[in-house]
């Protein structure tokens, strides 16, 4: 995958498909470590600790396929930077994947195009899920969360195309991460 954006996005599929309900995705930006974390956190069914076990092992997935990359390709790319994977989960608690990546590595991915990310998984899911986007770097705090704009709403459905535009905006606009490069980096 390209960019974390994308592993992003396979996370919360694997949310949906295990009936997580909430969908939290935070990325953190902290310059003076020179780190980048994700974290993805769900309230789905969760994993026994033999499918936790075995969740980095390329050939192993819970999905109607062959290969289970997803995470391993996370757990690659986060260590090519000099950062790492985690995973907690525990059945009917839900999963919480923490990926580090070094900020100013050569390898590190770009952030992607998180607005695509995000409003894919609204227009999808919009009405069973609830996603937040929170954004935490030296300039501060931006969050995004669709059980507060739910409620502010007023039975308009999220999934309404003018308010996935403005979401789409606001994520392109206001949230920052998306388009940073770091400075002493060519790409």
């Amino acid at each position: 995958m390209e960019d974390l954006s994308l592993h992003i996005l396979d996370i919360a599929e694997n949310a949906v498909r295990a009936e997580a309900t909430r969908i939290e995705i935070i990325l953190t930006k902290d310059e003076g470590h020179d780190l980048l974390t994700l974290e993805v956190r769900d309230n789905g069914k969760g994993m026994d600790a033999g499918t936790l076990a075995r969740i980095r092992d390329p050939f192993f997935t819970t999905k109607q396929k062959k290969t289970g990359l997803g995470i391993p390709l996370l757990a690659q790319t986060a260590e090519l930077t000099g950062g790492s994977v985690e995973i907690a989960s525990q059945p009917g608690a839900g999963t919480v994947v923490t990926a580090s990546f070094g900020w100013c590595h050569v390898d590190r991915p770009q952030v992607g195009d998180i607005a695509s990310t995000v409003v894919t998984l609204i227009a999808g899911h919009g009405n069973e899920i609830d996603v937040l986007y929170e954004e935490q770097t030296g300039s501060g705090l931006h969050r995004l969360d669709t059980a507060e704009l739910k409620r502010e709403l007023e039975g308009v459905p999220i999934t309404d195309p003018a308010v996935l535009g403005a979401i789409r905006e606001t994520l392109k606009t206001e949230f920052t991460l998306m388009n940073e490069v770091p400075t002493n980096v060519m790409r």
